[in-house]
Parts: structure tokens; sequence; C-alpha cells
């Protein structure tokens, strides 16, 4: 979309001394950083270290139990309609390929051309034109990404948030779903992303941000992180000795 069509930059993104607590216990404990437009961006950390809960946060499906989170572009008001999230299970209609994508826009008050030209375009870009009417219950699991993909980047958003969306698929699958998220941000979108492939995240990260119990160690730049960590934790992480 030319950046004329645009709305107003929410970007950057503020977090500030962030908490998050569930039953007296403290899952995310003062996280603070600030996220530009442009870099792709990696959570990276072992399970249960907050990488979910931050992107739920950051999305606004959960309220934070402290600190603050601040889209400080011109377009901050209407920051929740240029989200958008893709689940490691995304939930997809019973209905086509196509109609899975036209729904998604008709919610958004799209008029049936630019439902077309989106759908066309989006379909094309991620390998599913081809698909466009078999149903989506009929995908696998790495062209069911592909549509969860193809779906929210029709929204155009300005900032997507992918939760492990590559687990659990081949190395073929995984490069398919990489070369999708590669065009979705050279069309303009801000990507943050989790992930335990670190091949993936190699291959994807510009700035990476570690996290270990609920803190955040590191926010550096991707080939600076995987070739001299800061933290004697992220070190000891890519060396595989502490727990996924």
């Amino acid at each position: 979309m030319p950046n004329s069509e645009r709305a107003a930059a929410i970007l950057p993104l503020a977090v500030t001394k962030l908490c998050y607590q569930l039953g007296g216990k403290r899952l995310i404990d003062e996280i603070s950083f600030v996220l530009e437009a442009g870099p792709c961006s990696v959570l990276l950390g072992p399970n249960g270290a907050g990488k979910t809960l931050i992107l739920r946060l950051c999305h606004g499906l959960l309220d934070p139990s402290g600190g603050s989170i601040e889209w400080c572009g011109p377009g901050a008001a209407d920051a929740s309609r240029q989200l958008a999230m893709v689940f490691q299970r995304p939930v997809l209609l019973r209905r086509s390929v196509a109609a899975n994508v036209d729904y998604a826009m008709r919610l958004r008050g799209l008029s049936r051309r630019q439902r077309a030209a989106r759908s066309a375009r989006v379909l094309e870009a991620t390998g599913l034109d081809a698909m466009a009417h078999r149903s989506a219950q009929q995908l696998s699991v790495g062209e069911q990404q592909r549509l969860a993909l193809a779906r929210a980047w029709a929204l155009r958003p300005q900032v997507l948030l992918l939760d492990e969306h590559a687990a659990s698929l081949d190395p073929g699958a995984c490069r398919a779903l990489e070369s999708a998220i590669r065009a979705i941000r050279e069309d303009g979108t801000k990507i943050l992303m989790t992930t335990h492939d670190m091949g993936q995240a190699r291959r994807m990260a510009d700035e990476v941000l570690f996290l270990h119990r609920g803190r955040l160690l590191e926010q550096t730049p991707a080939e600076e992180f995987f070739e001299s960590p800061a933290s004697a934790e992220a070190s000891a992480f890519l060396r595989g000795e502490l727990p996924w």
C-alpha cells in the first residue's frame, strides 16, 4: 500500500516498567523497552520467560498490573486498528481460503472492490492464490499459518505480532512462511515475533529482545546478540544450557 494511503503512524512503542501478575506471582517484572518502525524485532528466551505475555500485553489482550504501554506516534488514538496478531494455532473460519481473508476485511468496512484487490494480492504473495476456493480446513498446518498471515496482512496493520507462528513446521513450510513475513515487512509493517527456532531467529531478526524469568536482560542488534551476548543468561541460552 502506498504510504499516502496509510493511517498516521502509531510507532514508536514505549514500554515502561511493565508488570504482569497472576495468582500472586509476578510473571512480567518491570520491563522497559522502545520499539521503532522498521527493524524486525524478535523476542527470545526460554519457556516461561514471558514472551507470549509481552505480545498479548502490547496487543491489549491483557491489562498490565503495573507500568505503561504507550504508542507514541501521531496516530496513537487509532492504535487498536493498526495492530494484528497471528497465534501459534490460528482460528480459521469453516469457509474457503478467500472467504477467510474477505471476512476480516468486511468487518473493517472495506468496499467489495477494495476487498477483491487486497485479497488477490495477499493470496498471491503468500502462495495461496491457487487454493483460494479450497476449504481452509483442508489446508496443511503450514498453509493455514500462511492463510492467517494473509488475513492479517489484508488489514494493512502497522504492527504485526507473531507468536511461535512456525512451531512444528518442516523446513520447507517454515521458509515459505518466512518469505511471506518478509513481503509483509517490505510492505511497511513492523514485525514483533517470538520463536524458539534459533535458525529462524538468525535469518529474520534485526534486533533481539532477550527475556529471562519475566525480566528483559538485553535489547541488542541481532548480529551482536548472536556473536557476543551481553548477559550470562543469554550466553547460556545460546549454548542450550537453559530449559526451553
